[in-house]
């Protein structure tokens, strides 16, 4: 069995629930199919202990793919696919008051790390009924983009970031699951692609 791991996001500024970790948890409901062994976890926003968290799944599991999903506060509902992942820039502070040292998630790491995941083939290929799901060469340079960096460096390459938008009438914790089990599909298909 392949082992796949996704994460999501404890609650932050006025999200009480984040949807990133509603739709993790829906997806895990749900399953990948047989040959998927599908492993989820919940990340704080809190740079120190999502980095922690990070390097724990590559260190001890060694997945053959780690999906991290976040939530991306906006007004239109949209599911943003995020190709990489930056190391410099982050000054915002955390949950806790803190941002990393020197602003950056690794010392002496490279600028960006691509994820090994052609988002933009994946965009082509993928519909889902009722939302738009859009490309990004930048996830922001908070937790979700820290997270993602972290993954990418430690994965070496091989991680995935999605956002997702906040939960609505019309896009519900079951929508969100759903959507995330189609286009995490076509991910591992490019995956096995890739192994071959």
């Amino acid at each position: 069995n392949l082992l796949s791991f996704f994460s999501g996001f404890g609650p932050f500024r006025q999200y009480l629930v984040n949807s990133s970790w509603e739709a993790v948890k829906e997806l895990s409901k749900r399953g990948l199919g047989e040959n998927i062994d599908l492993q989820i976890m919940q990340l704080p926003v809190v740079y120190q202990k999502a980095k922690e968290q990070v390097c724990k799944i590559w260190t001890t599991l060694q997945p053959l793919l780690t999906v991290h999903v976040g939530l991306a506060p906006s007004t239109t509902a949209l599911i943003i696919l995020e190709q990489c992942g930056k190391n410099k820039g982050y000054h915002e502070r955390d949950a806790c008051g803190f941002h990393p040292e020197g602003a950056c998630c690794v010392l002496d790491g490279p600028e960006k790390i691509e994820s090994t995941i052609n988002m933009k083939t994946l965009w082509k290929n993928i519909s889902v009924e009722g939302i738009d799901i859009i490309l990004s060469r930048d996830a922001g340079r908070y937790i979700c983009d820290y997270t993602y960096y972290t993954s990418l460096y430690y994965g070496n390459g091989r991680a995935a970031f999605i956002h997702v938008p906040p939960l609505s009438e019309s896009v519900t914790a079951e929508f969100l699951g759903k959507a995330l089990q189609t286009i995490i599909l076509a991910m591992l298909e490019q995956c096995g692609e890739q192994r071959e």
